[in-house]
């Protein structure tokens, strides 16, 4: 792709005018390629923000379908694609906003036999999932293969987010040395608010947008804790851990910006 066509300057103005972004930036992001596992509540706002902004290439991998107590956050979909994989109603909903992007659909459960094969395809990964096992997985492939990959969380009132650039910084297991017993509640036991992962998720958008153009500040180190109910953000220091048992093999490298 050499530039834009007319139709592109037009749809995607706004970012154009950006400094940092023009149509060199917005080209980039049309070459860009960025995996989502999880077509939930983190997922839907991520997606929608990835795809409005011309995002190229999004894959989606998610083993559900949809039901209806998803409507209450998951705003991807709709009542009538209650029983739908979910992958393929976000697909819709992707293409009808931006014809330009290529949605690409996994509809499985991200696995240690699948994870490389899937990751490596794309330039970076974002964390739309709602168990620490997916995490994990997610976290020590994205190291093996030195893929950026940006968590979130949400439950109940609250959500974080924190970038992991291989080589540059801690990784997940830097603040979860040990995986959370099975049982744990989460959103399904303990419930969560609809507009809070909607947040976070947008800002998990607005990450991965900055990495693939190069601008900004990453919230690399940095835990960005969201509270609905005091309406604050707040952010944690988050030190590599040189003994992690993730991160703490590989050497420094310059990923990312």
């Amino acid at each position: 792709m050499k530039g834009l066509t007319q139709e592109q300057e037009k749809r995607y103005q706004r970012n154009i005018l950006l400094p940092g972004v023009g149509v060199e930036g917005q080209v980039k992001l049309l070459q860009s390629g960025v995996l989502l596992v999880g077509a939930g509540g983190l997922g839907s706002p991520a997606a929608f923000y990835l795809a409005a902004a011309g995002v190229g290439r999004l894959g989606l991998v998610d083993a559900d379908v949809v039901d209806l107590s998803n409507l209450q956050r998951q705003i991807l979909h709709r009542t009538g694609d209650i029983g739908r994989p979910k992958v393929e109603s976000a697909r819709d909903k992707l293409v009808a906003l931006n014809p330009d992007v290529q949605v690409e659909v996994f509809p499985e459960r991200l696995s240690a036999a699948s994870a490389v094969s899937l990751i490596e395809r794309y330039d970076l990964v974002v964390d739309c999932t709602d168990n620490f096992a997916t995490r994990f997985l997610l976290n020590e492939t994205c190291l093996a293969l030195g893929k950026p990959f940006i968590y979130g969380g949400v439950l109940a009132f609250a959500g974080n987010l924190m970038t992991i650039i291989p080589g540059a910084g801690p990784c997940l297991r830097c603040i979860f040395p040990v995986e959370p017993e099975q049982g744990v509640p989460g959103c399904a036991e303990l419930g969560v608010l609809g507009a809070v992962p909607g947040i976070i998720g947008t800002l998990q958008a607005t990450e991965a947008i900055k990495y693939l153009l190069g601008l900004g500040e990453l919230l690399t180190g940095r835990l960005l804790t969201f509270d609905a109910l005091s309406m604050t953000f707040y952010e944690v220091s988050v030190q590599q851990n040189p003994d992690c048992p993730a991160c703490g093999r590989y050497r420094v490298h310059n990923y990312g910006t």
